[in-house]
């Protein structure tokens, strides 16, 4: 007979957490967040997120405004602690920084209880698991663990990450699989029957941990691969005067390929970060994933390099302006399309590349912000009626470009918006 969860703690409320916390309160569970950071936790006790996902917000206000979900700046008992926090990297040989799953561990130790279940589901490094298993023994003597106790423990743990899609976490935290690698086979099944309130796909048990961290490593790092295969055509077709666009919606009609989009990089909380997860556990043997990598952070500077290109071109064709006089548009900043997300993000980047470079006045393009970062010196935001650039640089294809007209500009497309 599966257990049922009367009480959980989510400890994390960013773009994974949160949408949890929401989805767990909607079925009329117990709820209590989680978070450091005390504007967000004063915003969602509102019933309002800090966030941009669609439907995420009309779930919060309801769960809040039923009772079943609330945030605190202080972890509290609870039946269950799924843990969603940051798992970056760190340095020039991209290292995984643990620090913020170690301080979740220290955070929920006191209030643990016998017969706690604590989920991991911050994307993570091999091994990750186990060392939150070791930080929560030592915090907690009195208490036992599965990686000394095994199914005898009293706290059980397991790893089940995120697979969702930003813009549709909400839809896919219920229809995707989930993969769960708990440190026992009890540990696997418990942490089942809590996705299983909400999850109606599969709740697929790993053989442990282990495997649980790096299915979501190698999901992450075949796209990435994909990507830098498509990137690397960029490169070649850019060489060889041909149209990449045209190129890979020809070889994409074979039945077996796949060719999947260039863009100006690979950004976000994910396949920017995940792959040199498993590149620093496994350095000799990893090279093709590594290789991969080198290609996709090389491509902003690629793109620095056609915006020099088209500004020097432009100048040489409109001789009585000046570069202090053009006028210089980018089309998007986030990681991806329709979405607020900058995390990684290589649109990002260029941009702010280009507001320290361009000597001239820079607009920014960006629909789902309202503010830009403050690393930005001159940039100013402009909507889809002032963007007036003399030189367009499409970044990202948001769907609100489609009601900007480019005929007749001169245009930097990474991403194929104008050639569609």
């Amino acid at each position: 007979m599966a257990q049922e969860f009367k009480r959980i703690s989510v400890v994390g409320l960013g773009y994974i957490g949160l949408p949890a916390a929401a989805m767990f309160a909607s079925r009329k569970i117990e709820v209590v967040g989680v978070d450091v950071n005390e504007a967000a936790v004063e915003t969602i006790n509102r019933g309002e997120i800090h966030i941009v996902e669609p439907d995420l917000d009309l779930v919060v206000h309801a769960a809040v405004t039923e009772g079943y979900l609330r945030a605190t700046t202080k972890p509290e008992p609870a039946e269950a602690f799924l843990i969603a926090v940051p798992t970056p990297f760190r340095g020039e040989n991209h290292d995984p920084d643990l620090s913020y799953i170690e301080a979740a561990a220290q955070a929920i130790a006191p209030v643990l209880e016998s017969g706690n279940l604590v989920i991991l589901e911050s994307t993570s490094p091999v091994g990750a698991t186990e060392a939150l298993a070791d930080w929560l023994a030592d915090a907690r003597p009195d208490l036992s663990f599965p990686q000394t106790a095994g199914e005898q423990s009293d706290i059980r743990i397991a790893h089940c990450p995120e697979r969702v899609l930003p813009g549709k976490v909400m839809q896919e935290l219920i229809s995707n699989d989930r993969v769960i690698g708990g440190m026992t086979e009890l540990c696997s099944q418990l942490a089942a029957d809590l996705y299983k309130v909400f999850v109606t796909a599969d709740c697929v048990l790993a053989s442990g941990p282990r495997v649980a961290e790096m299915a979501k490593l190698t999901e992450n790092s075949f796209r990435d691969v994909n990507i830098a295969f498509a990137n690397e055509l960029s490169f070649v077709c850019d060489k060889l005067d041909i149209d990449v666009w045209e190129l890979i919606a020809l070889a994409n009609r074979h039945p077996r390929v796949n060719i999947l989009k260039p863009g100006p990089g690979v950004g976000g909380h994910c396949i920017a970060v995940d792959p040199w997860f498993i590149v620093s556990s496994a350095q000799e043997e990893a090279r093709l994933i590594r290789t991969a990598r080198l290609i996709n952070d090389a491509k902003p500077r690629w793109v620095q390099h056609k915006v020099k290109e088209a500004l020097a071109e432009f100048l040489m064709t409109n001789s009585r302006k000046s570069a202090t006089e053009v006028k210089i548009c980018c089309y998007g900043i986030t990681f991806k399309p329709d979405i607020d997300d900058l995390r990684h993000s290589p649109a990002l980047s260029i941009a702010l590349w280009l507001d320290q470079y361009h000597p001239g006045p820079v607009e920014v393009f960006e629909p789902h912000i309202s503010v830009l970062p403050k690393d930005f010196r001159k940039a100013v935001l402009v909507d889809e009626h002032s963007a007036s650039g003399d030189i367009h640089l499409i970044l990202v294809d948001h769907t609100a470009l489609k009601s900007i007209s480019f005929e007749s500009k001169v245009i930097i497309d990474t991403v194929g918006h104008v050639e569609r």
